[in-house]
């Protein structure tokens, strides 16, 4: 089969999500892919940051179409990333199903299934030739900051209505979107075992950057963002145990380039690494103690499944979590705190109960969940849709 994947994030971001995974696995699995870099849904701001991914993104767009990995291809197409307008949201309608189709023609792609992240293109679906339509909803992008929520809360619906198949990666997206479809199926987010289980299997060398002190690492990987990350409670962790070295490794502002991280520059116990490249993590992760999920509670975690916890499992690594719903069925395999006492509090009882028995359970269980053992699932639920529809 050939896929067109419609995405929420550039394929060179190096933050790799569901998006890029996905791709990968199936260009694995000898499937040809047309990955269509993010379409830009958050007005830019007047950040350094977003006047370079401009300036980026208009370079890739003059290099046309780009074959990056075995049967997978690039495109940056042109898009305005000025939603709330609807004339600008109708330029977008107009062009964006040309440059694909004549993408795909090009490319010789035939029994098209078009995969999108994006829940502002249902329009795609009549417009782009397909056999099959899937909507992976990986997350209440409406919930994320300076989105504009209620066109992507009306468009979401169509797009749902519209598409043969929908995917969710927690139950909370399960039961808020199945209202609108009879084809929506639940499928956690996984994780890419064998990469992160190196950092249990494999002795690396130590770090240079992580504290040369002795004192535990607690860690954390991922973005860095207010909304995400609960700053408060970071604070006081690092107030509260003062002999611990709370290591971030992420980039800051991911999602939310206004982010005010000074709380955290005022504990010396907190060390902000930045991100690293992917290649790396297991490396850092092996030494970590306990890794931890401190998130807010929010409309947005409400809806979200961290994609760290089986990459966490993967290593073997204690969780510590806050409260968010949807690692409430995998809760044997974590500690999951309703205040910042009972955080810290599980974070002690972890350092004290961890030991060979429980990292073999965590170990097995993440090893259930890989992007090819999912993979597989999803592909036999779009064969069996497409046949009952015949």
């Amino acid at each position: 089969m050939d896929f067109i994947i419609i995405s929420t994030a550039d394929w060179d971001n190096p933050f790799w999500t569901n998006k890029q995974h996905i791709a990968k696995t199936l260009g694995d699995m000898g499937h040809r892919v047309l990955y269509i870099d993010s379409l830009g849904m958050r007005p830019p701001t007047a950040t350094p940051a977003d006047f370079k991914r401009i300036f980026q993104r208009l370079h890739k767009l003059f290099c046309g179409i780009k074959h990056v990995e075995n049967n997978i291809w690039i495109m940056s197409p042109f898009s305005i990333p000025l939603q709330k307008y609807s004339f600008i949201r109708s330029i977008n309608k107009f062009i964006l199903p040309k440059m694909i189709n004549y993408t795909a023609q090009k490319l010789n792609f035939k029994n098209i299934i078009l995969w999108t992240y994006n829940p502002l293109t249902s329009y795609l679906i009549n417009n782009v030739k397909n056999t099959q339509s899937v909507y992976h909803c990986v997350d209440e992008i409406s919930a994320q900051p300076g989105m504009p929520k209620e066109i992507i809360k009306i468009a979401e619906i169509s797009l749902l209505k519209k598409a043969d198949i929908t995917f969710v990666t927690t139950l909370s997206l399960l039961h808020k979107k199945e209202k609108y479809t009879s084809t929506c199926f639940y499928y956690p987010n996984v994780a890419d075992f064998k990469h992160f289980n190196l950092a249990y299997s494999h002795h690396f060398e130590r770090p240079n950057d992580l504290p040369s002190n002795q004192k535990p690492i607690i860690g954390f990987i991922g973005a860095i963002s207010g909304y995400k990350q609960n700053f408060k409670l970071l604070a006081f962790l690092a107030a509260s145990c003062p002999n611990y070295n709370i290591v971030l490794i992420g980039k800051i502002g991911e999602g939310e380039p206004q982010t005010d991280y000074s709380i955290l520059k005022q504990y010396s116990n907190i060390i902000l690494l930045g991100p690293k490249n992917y290649s790396d993590l297991p490396q850092y992760l092996s030494y970590f103690c306990i890794c931890i999920l401190p998130c807010c509670i929010n409309e947005y975690t409400k809806y979200m499944f961290p994609m760290k916890f089986f990459e966490y499992l993967s290593a073997g690594k204690p969780i510590v979590s806050t409260d968010i719903p949807a690692i409430h069925e995998f809760n044997d395999y974590c500690y999951i705190a309703k205040t910042n006492a009972e955080f810290v509090f599980f974070i002690k009882k972890a350092l004290k109960e961890d030991c060979a028995p429980l990292q073999h359970k965590r170990i097995s269980l993440a090893s259930q969940y890989t992007y090819i053992s999912r993979m597989k699932k999803m592909l036999e639920k779009i064969v069996a849709i497409k046949d009952t529809s015949k």
